[in-house]
């Protein structure tokens, strides 16, 4: 078993952050909903109680019965966790004076206590809550404070547990890594040897235990997560992998010959399917976003379930489903109603009545990388965009047509080849071009036209939860627009979106 720490998930957005920065210190750990607590066995080294969007006096907040954690193994409370602790034990939470938010810093700071071992004075930190903890209880030593927060940090006396108003987990908390590093490795003593190399070893070794010499199907994208998911089932069960990749008509220019391509020299067992005419049929007529994507869904189950009979004795489905997908089908508040509809998890029909093996379930997708890296798999697989399931069928936005997805394959390689031949392309999270429903008149020659207007979309982010839009060089903007403009027959006008996420989203359906 392996090492690790407890997160409580009370329903705030920065959670996964807390798992992203205990991961980046080579420790393993899992987010569970604070209202299905796991077992505490010996594995469980600690626990961190996450923020929430609730205040502790509402009716409905989260109240978690921690009997079985406090004084059994070291517990961090984050900002509402650190108010529930003190509101639960006798202490005083109410409104604050001042809604504090942003960043704030600690004017005072116990540097003999273990968590804030190293810790500057000054030291900047993020905070997030419009509640405070204006009377502590009895037992709680105070042992950080703020300007305006008093009881910014404490430890409960005489046991292993902690409670800080701030949230050490963002950037903005300039040394949270280290005080996250004071609770992970010296308060709870894991032993960070949660790495890609030993994470491959257990799961080679955990996959030919639970395979043994049955057969496989997994549907390849060409993406990173089924890419490094393949090479894994590969390394554990060799021959008995049979991977399908499927041409829905919808992938980038001349991306399906060049994928498939790339696979056979990677050893892997791959039969490519062109399923263009279908998919092209399935979505005649539909215009409506969720549609399309249900239409896409329901094909690629059609195609892939067709190929998977054809191959005897197939017992288990494999999918490079990660953690966020996993986090979010067991959340707080129950899966997201704005799961799309070719999400992984849930995913299989019922008439496939196969076992499912998700290989990298426990995984963000940084990790999913590094992983990757550690296998040798190539770098321009690793390091793709994200590309939506349901590809270009959704950055066309009315009807598909074979026409539109020409117009698409032309524009998206311009941009694309664009960002890669200028070094800006792993500057980028994700880059698209979106065809829109719209056309205008333009002058070309001596002639006036009426052709598409597309849009370019080119985002950072670390994990797609939130983005931010690139500020691409307007030389480079200039030279995308001319060419595309010059080269892709039915295309008069390039704009470039200055959306971010949230409110936009970075698909735009």
């Amino acid at each position: 078993m392996q090492e690790t720490i407890l997160i409580l998930d009370f329903g705030s957005q920065y959670t996964q952050l807390i798992a992203r920065r205990v991961r980046e210190l080579n420790v393993y750990c899992e987010i569970h909903p604070f209202n299905k607590i796991p077992k505490i066995t010996s594995w469980i080294k600690g626990v961190i109680l996450s923020g929430s969007p609730f205040s502790v006096r509402d009716a409905g907040a989260p109240y978690p019965d921690l009997s079985e954690i406090r004084n059994k193994v070291p517990l961090l409370a984050v900002c509402y966790g650190a108010q529930y602790l003190a509101h639960t034990s006798g202490g005083e939470v109410m409104p604050s004076r001042i809604r504090e938010y942003g960043r704030a810093n600690l004017g005072f700071i116990d540097i003999t206590n273990r968590l804030m071992k190293g810790l500057s004075q000054g030291s900047q930190v993020w905070m997030s809550h419009g509640d405070t903890i204006l009377h502590k209880p009895a037992d709680f030593t105070v042992i950080a404070s703020t300007a305006d927060v008093e009881i910014a940090g404490y430890q409960v006396e005489n046991e292993p547990t902690w409670g800080i108003q701030f949230h050490p987990e963002v950037y903005h908390s300039t040394e949270g890594a280290r005080l996250l590093s004071n609770f992970v490795v010296d308060i709870c003593n894991c032993h960070q040897d949660w790495t890609p190399d030993s994470f491959i070893d257990s799961t080679v070794a955990g996959l030919k235990e639970q395979l043994d010499n049955d057969k496989v199907v997994l549907g390849l994208s060409g993406g990173v997560d089924s890419s490094v998911a393949a090479v894994l089932l590969h390394k554990a069960i060799g021959s008995n992998l049979h991977c399908i990749f499927v041409d829905n008509g919808l992938l980038r220019k001349d991306e399906f010959a060049h994928v498939l391509d790339s696979y056979k020299h990677m050893g892997l067992n791959v039969k490519g399917v062109d399923a263009t005419d279908r998919f092209m049929d399935a979505l005649k007529g539909i215009s409506e976003p969720e549609q399309k994507r249900k239409a896409i869904g329901r094909t690629f189950i059609e195609v892939f379930d067709h190929e998977a009979h054809l191959i005897s004795g197939v017992k288990w489905l494999a999918q490079g489903t990660i953690y966020p997908d996993v986090i979010e089908s067991v959340s707080v508040n129950g899966p997201s109603a704005t799961i799309k509809s070719h999400h992984n998890v849930g995913g299989l029909p019922d008439f496939m009545k196969l076992s499912v093996v998700e290989p990298l379930k426990t995984l963000f997708k940084d990790e999913v990388r590094k992983v990757g890296h550690s296998l040798g798999i190539d770098p321009d697989i690793l390091n793709r965009h994200p590309f939506p399931g349901p590809g270009l069928g959704i950055r066309i936005l009315d009807e598909v047509t074979r026409e539109k997805i020409a117009i698409l394959q032309e524009a998206d390689a311009i941009f694309i080849n664009g960002l890669k031949s200028t070094g800006l392309y792993s500057e980028v999270w994700q880059a698209a071009v979106i065809l829109l429903p719209v056309k205008s008149v333009g002058v070309m020659g001596d002639e006036r036209t009426y052709e598409y207007v597309v849009a370019l979309r080119a985002v950072g982010s670390t994990d797609g939860m939130t983005a931010d839009w690139s500020h691409l060089p307007y030389e480079f903007l200039s030279k995308v627009s001319n060419d595309i403009i010059n080269k892709v027959k039915g295309v008069n006008r390039v704009v470039y979106d200055i959306s971010s996420k949230p409110p936009a989203t970075i698909e735009w359906e």
